[in-house]
């Protein structure tokens, strides 16, 4: 027996929800604003602590993932990789210019409070005050390997092979606009962590 139009509302309903639900917050807010309440990208750039491209970049994501699409094209992928790595290799050798080079002149870093030295979450804003925290974490990233972070490439660290902290980045035109440092065990776990290919 068929079901019922309000039966089969009923389940895609229940499934765009069970969808929506893998969504990061920041995702979800760009996409059900843009796409179903047509707010402009600046608009929510604001709300979300981020700048117009990153919600436009979120939004998109958020989109590919509800459809049932690749998370990020390959394409996508491999310059996104190549960037992460200069920023682990320009971290790692605690070069300054070469941070500065990968880095949007306007970055945002954003760490929640279990990953800093102090208790509050830390926000740095601007290529200068960002690469210089990059340079002085030098040593601790020497355990960071990249991987798919929620679909893009981020950084893992895992010293002695424990889950310690992640880096999600967003990047626009070869550049990193966004850093955003996770280490709260609960948020951890909420991650979609996946190796990266050779």
């Amino acid at each position: 027996m068929l079901a019922t139009c309000p039966q089969v509302a009923a389940s895609v309903g229940l499934a765009l929800l069970v969808v929506l639900e893998a969504l990061s917050p920041a995702e979800r807010l760009a996409f059900v604003l843009h796409d179903m309440f047509a707010v402009p990208f600046e608009e929510i750039a604001v709300m979300i602590d981020r700048s117009p491209a990153a919600a436009r970049q979120l939004a998109s994501r958020a989109r590919r993932r509800v459809r049932g699409g690749a998370s990020v094209p390959d394409a996508d992928l491999t310059r996104q990789r190549r960037v992460v790595e200069a920023f682990l290799a320009a971290s790692r050798g605690g070069d300054f210019d070469a941070l500065v080079a990968v880095l949007d002149p306007d970055v945002v870093l954003r760490a929640d409070r279990a990953a800093g030295p102090t208790p509050a979450p830390i926000v740095l804003r601007g290529v200068h005050a960002v690469a210089k925290g990059a340079s002085a974490a030098s040593e601790r990233v020497r355990f960071s390997q990249p991987a798919l972070v929620n679909g893009a490439v981020g950084l893992v660290m895992a010293p002695r092979g424990k889950l310690f902290l992640v880096l999600g980045f967003t990047i626009t035109d070869d550049k990193i606009t966004e850093i955003d440092i996770i280490a709260d065990p609960d948020r951890l776990r909420r991650l979609d962590l996946a190796v990266l290919d050779a």
